[in-house]
């Protein structure tokens, strides 16, 4: 018989762990936090609140924080894994022989495997081979999300029911959820709109204005669903929450960490010393690179996103991007 109030474990400390934390915390839901770093851990137990990710956000009693992955895992029916996208690979390998049978792995990271190239589902089966997995994505800030402001994502399985797990666990009447079978789509969708909103920043930091950065967004969600669609994705997922609606987010808001990196790189910060002035992690960065590779497997264009990775690998003055996009040869905007 499954546990009425089955417990949850979050595995990140970060501002979206935390976040998510909170969500469940609020619905009365069995909930533990882990992060690497026991220290910082024991500060936010004590503190009771995230002060580096997650500033002026109480944390709820209710959230056990828990520096043993063996106890935090410990009866978990659902697992959701809010790291870097770097460490998810080995943070679920650690995690795999505490995992219960059964046990619905979520992914709540956003970015691509360096080295793979393979999106976080991948990854995870991949650690954890066996687990039913599945995706969250969509316009969510942390910030906003913890502080119980209206916001809806979806959850993404290859398995409907697996999808209205999620939903069900995560549901509230201020945190909505819609389910979604397009994994690949909704991943894609997160992961390369963390690049899409480097470049909103570089232009917010050249001076530009709403006209250059409507069009910067319209067309990086172009090179998305152009990439998406030739790998085998569902046209319609970003047009969805999952795509133009997190990326119009991440384009716009105070609280992109994406963003506010790109202003810094359109202001005249070269990339590495905008990289070292933060101790958020800045999934984009990491991301372009693996997505030009990934335009290129798949010989599909994607001239935004290229430019981009000059700017952050070669040192291209973004200026120099700007003229060569905006130089390209013609064309018809519905060629796709």
């Amino acid at each position: 018989m499954k546990p009425a109030n089955p417990k949850t474990a979050v595995l990140g400390d970060g501002g979206w762990g935390t976040a998510l934390a909170t969500v469940l915390a609020r619905k009365g839901t069995r909930v533990a936090l882990w992060g690497p770093f026991p220290e910082y851990l024991e500060r936010i137990r004590r503190r009771r609140e995230n002060d580096k990710f997650l500033p002026g956000v109480p944390l709820s009693k209710g959230i056990e924080i828990l520096p043993e992955l063996k106890e935090v895992l410990s009866e978990a029916a659902f697992v959701i894994v809010a790291t870097p996208s770097q460490f998810v690979r080995s943070t679920c390998s650690r995690a795999r022989p505490f995992l219960s049978p059964g046990t619905v792995i979520i992914s709540g990271a956003k970015g691509l495997e360096s080295e793979t190239l393979k999106r976080m589902s991948e990854v995870i089966t991949e650690s954890v081979p066996g687990f039913p997995v599945a995706v969250i994505s969509g316009p969510s800030h942390a910030e906003e999300v913890a502080r119980n402001q209206p916001a809806t994502v979806v959850a993404a399985a290859a398995d409907p029911a697996v999808a209205n797990r999620c939903q069900e666990l995560l549901i509230d009447e201020m945190f909505r959820i819609y389910t979604h079978e397009d994994v690949l789509g909704v991943e894609l969708s997160g992961a390369l709109k963390t690049v899409i909103s480097i470049a909103a920043g570089i232009s917010d930091g050249l001076g530009f204005g709403d006209n250059t950065k409507s069009a910067l967004l319209t067309r990086g969600m172009v090179e998305i669903a152009r990439l998406g669609t030739a790998m085998g994705a569902d046209p319609l997922t970003f047009w969805g929450l999952s795509g133009i609606g997190d990326l119009m987010t991440s384009g716009f808001s105070p609280y992109g960490r994406n963003l506010q990196f790109g202003r810094m790189i359109g202001k005249g910060t070269p990339p590495a010393r905008a990289l070292a002035a933060t101790e958020m992690v800045i999934e984009g960065y990491r991301t372009a690179a693996a997505a030009w590779l990934l335009g290129r497997r798949e010989k599909v264009e994607l001239p935004i996103i290229n430019e981009i990775s000059l700017v952050l690998y070669e040192n291209k003055p973004p200026l120099q991007a700007v003229h060569d996009l905006m130089t390209r040869e013609p064309k018809d905007e519905t060629i796709f």
